[in-house]
Order: C-alpha cells, then structure tokens, then sequence
C-alpha cells in the first residue's frame, strides 16, 4: 500500500470501544522493537468538540491536540526511525463527522471486540452517567462497513478469544495484518508509559500491573439497570461483527 509522502513504515489502526482489552493490545504491539505506539489520538479532539465531562479531562486538553485535522495528518507520520510498524489505538466514538477520515484510506485496519454487558459493567465503575454513544458499538459497525466499502480487508478480533488463547489469537491476528508474529506480544513490562495518554491515571490501573494477557474473564458482569436497555440495544451490532471475526 502506497503511504503520501514517501513514507515506508505501515500504520495499523486498531478501532476499539472502551474497556474493551485495547490498552493491553498496544502493550502487547509495543514490546515488539519493530513498532511504536499511538494512544487515542482523536480523543482530545472529540473531549473538546463534544464538550463531554470526562475523567481525565482538564489534563487530556492540556497535554493533547485538538485539532482534529492536524491529527489525521500525523497519523500517517511515525514519530521515530527505523521502526516498520505504527499501531495506533482508536475508538470509532471519537470520530466525530466533521473529522477528517480520508487518512484512513492508507492504513491497515483491525477491529477488537468485546461483549457489550462486559463493556458496559466495567464502563459504569468509571463513569455513572454515559449514552450509548460513548460506548461505539453502533459506530463501530458504521466504520468497519464504510471500509470495507472502500476495499479494506479489516480483521475482527474479540477480546474473549485473545484471553483464552493469547499466542494462537496473535499469530492468527498477525497474519491477516501481513507482519510476522513476534513472541514479545505475549508479555511485556508492568508500569506505565510514556505513550500513555494523559487519561492514563483513571483507566489504566489495572494493565499497568499486567504483564501479559491473564486468562478468560469468569466472573459475570453486572450491568447496572439503568443500562441494561443500552447493552440489548448494542448486542445486535457486537453479533453482527462477532460472526466475521477470526479464529485461530
């Protein structure tokens, strides 16, 4: 795939809602040493468009452009040398409809999954009042038919699978993307990054402890009843994608 400008490294988007075992994915992308990482890079932009009152706020604004039109232009411009690889995190909420999409056309794209009741379970410990639109299921679905409207081949990848088979899921998950599996996606550093966004101290708690992916989740969610209506509401387009996702 041609990249504007000359460019050589090849930029994998991958589109995730919330809670959803993305944070995790890019630790995992990040400990190869032929890639470097963006975190969310259109969620400053989205905070300060939408007006939304989000944890993590104040400081996103401070420290993260805003401009959705510059960022679309960096997302093709890898930040250091040498690396082949450019995998960046996004959700499909935070593509507003005036944000530019047309750097997508040269990019890789992958899809992550989650079950919306486990979505919306863990969502609500963050934030106690929230609209389905927050949470990207229907954009999702949106994104990845304009996409492959547009001649995209885009990988599905759901979060369970990943957890009960890591090395199968990733070597499926690198083969549909064209790179080579590397071993060091399986484990990685416990910590924080310097490639975390500023968002960081009120999400990442707890794959700031991981050092890899843990296992299947076995406790059931509980969602609370206000937006028990919200999951049914999202589940038809979690099954829509879930039918096309890869097996190992």
């Amino acid at each position: 795939m041609a990249l504007p400008n000359g460019q050589k490294h090849k930029v994998i988007c991958m589109w995730s809602g919330p809670r959803n075992l993305s944070t995790a994915m890019m630790r995992s992308f990040e400990n190869r040493v032929d890639t470097v990482v963006w975190d969310e890079p259109f969620f400053a932009p989205w905070l300060f468009a939408t007006g939304k009152d989000h944890p993590g706020r104040k400081e996103t604004l401070e420290r993260h452009e805003i401009n959705p039109t510059k960022i679309a232009q960096e997302c093709l411009v890898a930040p250091s040398g040498g690396e082949s690889f450019y995998l960046q995190k996004h959700m499909p909420h935070h593509m507003e409809n005036d944000f530019p999409l047309e750097w997508t056309k040269h990019c890789q794209h992958f899809f992550l999954l989650r079950r919306p009741d486990a979505v919306i379970a863990s969502y609500a410990k963050g934030r106690t009042e929230f609209v389905i639109e927050d949470i990207g299921f229907l954009q999702q679905i949106k994104l990845y038919d304009k996409l492959v409207a547009e001649g995209h081949n885009v990988p599905i990848i759901d979060s369970d699978d990943i957890l009960a088979n890591p090395e199968a899921m990733l070597i499926a998950l690198c083969k549909t993307l064209n790179m080579p599996f590397d071993p060091a996606m399986l484990n990685w550093p416990a910590g924080p990054r310097d490639t975390d966004g500023a968002w960081a101290p009120y999400w990442y708690k707890s794959v700031e402890s991981s050092t890899g992916f843990t296992g299947r989740r076995q406790e059931p969610p509980v969602v609370p009843k206000l937006y028990q209506e919200m999951a049914e509401q999202c589940r038809p387009a979690y099954d829509a994608l879930l039918a096309l996702s890869i097996k190992h």
